[in-house]
């Protein structure tokens, strides 16, 4: 029994990433989890409790995912510019995944304040993350330059989301050129 639960439960977090992957905030409906899991709407009340259930249980499961492949990506790396550069390089590799849209669409939606706080604890991981390289580069204030960093990187994944008129590998590459070089051409 136990493990059907399971199994449910998964089967319904895989589907509120497509719908919010395909539609957004507004297509994650109770009756839309349903009908795309084949349960009955009153069964999906039996696994969470609202819409921000389901929010911060992606959070939790899928936040963690993405920050280990961040973190992976700049363990591979040699030296501090070359961590700096995996993080930028990782996090925009990403864009393409159900996951990562599906996050997106959470981050624009209107949530209640303990969804709110697993994503900033998630982007805070994220930002302690790059902090060491950024200390190795020099940064006097390797917290602050790593926010900074994150801008960066949430700026060049809003202009991959968007469609904008740039291929997103130049995107990439602006972003980690932004993110070694500053402004300098």
């Amino acid at each position: 029994m136990a493990e059907h639960r399971s199994m449910q439960r998964a089967a319904l977090l895989d589907a509120a990433r497509t719908l919010l992957s395909e539609g957004g905030t507004d297509a994650l409906t109770f009756p839309a989890l349903a009908e795309r899991t084949g349960l009955a709407r009153s069964s999906v009340y039996e696994y969470f409790r609202s819409r921000a259930a389901v929010v911060e249980e992606l959070c939790a499961v899928d936040f963690p995912v993405w920050t280990a492949e961040v973190e992976a990506a700049m363990a591979a790396a040699d030296g501090a510019e070359a961590k700096v550069e995996a993080y930028v390089r990782r996090q925009l590799a990403l864009v393409g995944d159900r996951r990562h849209r599906a996050v997106v669409a959470i981050s624009a939606s209107e949530l209640d304040a303990g969804a709110r706080e697993k994503i900033r604890a998630a982007h805070g991981a994220l930002v302690t993350m790059i902090g060491e390289a950024l200390a190795g580069l020099g940064h006097t204030e390797p917290r602050l330059a790593a926010m900074l960093l994150q801008g960066v990187v949430d700026a060049a994944v809003r202009r991959i989301e968007l469609g904008a008129a740039e291929e997103p590998a130049a995107i990439t590459e602006a972003a980690v050129a932004m993110a070694l070089r500053g402004v300098r051409g």
